[in-house]
């Protein structure tokens, strides 16, 4: 009696499979970590921008200065994040005020409705590409007509954004 009972997969089989799925692997894994400095990036550009409208009320109430608002100063009341770097995002008169966390915050500066600016530097928990010398920036400025424009410094073209280029 002749039984044709498949027992199993065969060797080659199971090699061929592994084969595939390395070769997914190996495509796959670069494009996810391009996809997730990239998302960093988005994210720093979304935190620094959520400044502006505080930035518009700030000058547009005649304050010019930063600090407390205790102070008459204006307050932006930044909060810290985990994908700045504390160095180069906090400035020293209002550092008590912006975070109690010890993370990065953007550093604002006003001057009298003209070229105010919103700078966020890449650090911390940021993916290693975006962090290093030259320091990776992302820069929001104001121009004298009202509009605001972005550029970044120092992020590899491939995880720039077109929200805000190079």
């Amino acid at each position: 009696m002749n039984r044709s009972i498949s027992q199993g997969f065969t060797l080659i089989e199971l090699m061929i499979v592994t084969a595939i799925v390395g070769v997914l692997a190996a495509v796959a894994i670069p494009q996810y970590q391009t996809h997730v400095l990239r998302s960093q990036v988005q994210r720093v550009i979304g935190e620094a921008g959520t400044l502006k409208p505080i930035v518009e009320l700030c000058l547009l109430n005649g304050k010019t200065a930063i600090g407390a608002a205790s102070q008459g100063k204006c307050d932006p009341q930044a909060t810290g994040s985990s994908l700045q770097a504390t160095a180069g995002n906090s400035a020293p008169a209002i550092a008590e005020t912006w975070t109690s966390s010890g993370t990065g915050v953007p550093q604002v500066s006003l001057s009298a409705i003209e070229f105010s600016t919103i700078v966020a530097t890449l650090g911390n928990a940021a993916g290693s590409p975006l962090q290093g010398a030259p320091a990776s920036t992302i820069t929001w400025t104001r121009e004298p007509t009202g509009s605001w424009s972005c550029r970044s410094a120092n992020i590899d073209p491939k995880y720039a954004n077109s929200t805000c280029p190079l």
